[in-house]
């Protein structure tokens, strides 16, 4: 295998301890700063190069959002390393009992095209914060933003214990043969699956970040202008491929023609009435991508868009009316620049239609009732929600990013970053003396031993609380 020898590598720099000490994880992650801060324009280059991104959409995605996870790790990996004090029982209330923070070791970083530097950066970003050695694999279909990191991380962090990996398919598989002590991979349902399955083969923990169908329910109270505004900056950030872009609508037959005119004014304010001639609106990543989306057309009515530049992977702002569930553009995660509307009758009927598919990414709620939006909170299942707004939720280091089911594995995000790539050690540490508090567990057994046995050790029940 051709990257046993780099893994071993790793392994070694790991086991000698390197890695641990907070003043080299703090160095490490400084010098991640320093390459976004002397990068920046060449990021903002490449992922324009890559797929049209707006140099604002980048610097907010790939650079702040960034920035943003580092200095919070930064500010906070002190307190985060720390043991964590535990509660005692009687007998051991002389004893140490905590949690450690350990390391996994080698950790695998997969990441993918459509943010390609936020979504290797901020899960490498938790995995020096936790100690680790890591091999990154940044995705080959954004090409000019894999050449960046390839041909400069490495003159950033330490060589012995961080490592950039390029390739496609057959290079990914044969890295994947490899025993890993984690694997944080990001990207679709199918291929996660194979990440699985190589990562089972060697008991090795995985996080999965998956995408999904993220349903956008849109109920008959609301303010419509501020519905179509958010609703189509998250639809159609980066060109509408983003994990957690809103995937379709539900309303009634009435919002929908509420919306409609609101949605198109804001597509016009937001990108002009050409949204080709846009300096703001990005393109499809690749003419495999470009052709799939283009086929999800042919879904319901192009009430809005439609228009479509196979040379420059072209595909305009686009909302789809009158789709059907059985549609094309109903079977599979969008992706792109698309937005397919489902009439539904009521709340109830938008949740029990959310209820029969695979748990999405994010569920999103519009309504200026906010019974209306908890409610849908409560009876729908999603691995993160954002009432009367879209994709905000993620920009919270504070709160944990990921999915459930079909749409991942495992949280990230601020600490839950640090704690995805930490091992919670339960560990003890006892008084060598005072034997005669352990004499009650020894044999021979009594029933004497017993009933002191039970009034050390047992838990008993505090009074019924109630939720408020």
């Amino acid at each position: 295998n051709p990257y046993t020898g780099l893994v071993s590598h790793l392994r070694a720099s790991w086991l000698s301890g390197k890695t641990r000490p907070l003043e080299y994880r703090v160095a490490q992650l400084e010098a991640l700063g320093r390459f976004l801060d002397d990068k920046k324009q060449e990021i903002l280059e490449a992922t324009e190069l890559d797929m049209g991104k707006p140099s604002f959409e980048a610097f907010f995605s790939e650079i702040l959002l960034c920035k943003n996870e580092l200095n919070v790790t930064l500010n906070n990996l002190c307190q985060w390393m720390k043991d964590e004090h535990v509660d005692k029982n009687l007998v051991m209330q002389l004893d140490s009992a905590f949690i450690r923070k350990d390391p996994y070791g080698v950790v695998l970083i997969i990441a993918p095209w459509n943010y390609p530097i936020h979504l290797f950066l901020v899960p490498l970003i938790g995995a020096i914060a936790a100690g680790n050695c890591a091999i990154i694999k940044p995705s080959e279909i954004s090409k000019n933003t894999e050449r960046l990191v390839a041909e400069t991380l490495s003159c950033y962090l330490d060589n012995d214990c961080f490592a950039v990996v390029t390739g496609g398919v057959p290079e990914t598989t044969r890295l994947l043969e490899n025993k890993f002590d984690y694997i944080f991979f990001t990207g679709s349902p199918p291929v996660g699956r194979i990440v699985m399955t190589a990562a089972a083969k060697h008991l090795t923990p995985v996080t999965l970040e998956l995408g999904g169908k993220n349903p956008c329910y849109v109920s008959d109270t609301c303010d419509v202008t501020n519905v179509a505004r958010r609703v189509v900056w998250g639809r159609f950030f980066n060109a509408g491929q983003t994990c957690i872009a809103p995937d379709y609508l539900l309303c009634t037959v009435e919002m929908q023609e509420k919306l409609m005119p609101a949605l198109r004014e804001a597509i016009t304010e937001f990108f002009g009435p050409n949204p080709r001639e846009s300096p703001d609106f990005g393109r499809i990543v690749s003419d495999k991508q470009f052709r799939r989306i283009r086929a999800l057309l042919s879904s319901g009515r192009v009430a809005l868009g439609g228009q479509t530049d196979e040379a420059e992977r072209y595909i305009a702002p686009t909302v789809l009316a009158d789709v059907q569930p059985s549609d094309p553009a109903m079977q599979e995660e969008i992706f792109g620049p698309i937005l397919p509307i489902i009439l539904i009758a009521n709340v109830d009927e938008a949740i029990d239609f959310i209820n029969a598919r695979p748990r999405p990414l994010a569920v999103y709620a519009f309504s200026c009732d906010s019974k209306v939006v908890n409610q849908v909170l409560e009876r729908t299942s999603s691995g993160g929600f954002c009432g009367n707004d879209t994709m905000m939720h993620v920009t919270l280091t504070s709160l944990p990013f990921g999915g459930i089911g079909n749409s991942g594995l495992g949280k990230y995000h601020g600490k839950f970053t640090f704690d995805t790539f930490s091992h919670h050690r339960g560990c003890l540490h006892r008084n060598m003396g005072l034997e005669t508090l352990n004499s009650p567990r020894y044999p021979p057994y009594t029933q004497q031993k017993l009933g002191l046995l039970t009034s050390t050790f047992e838990v008993k029940r505090r009074g019924t609380c109630t939720l408020l």
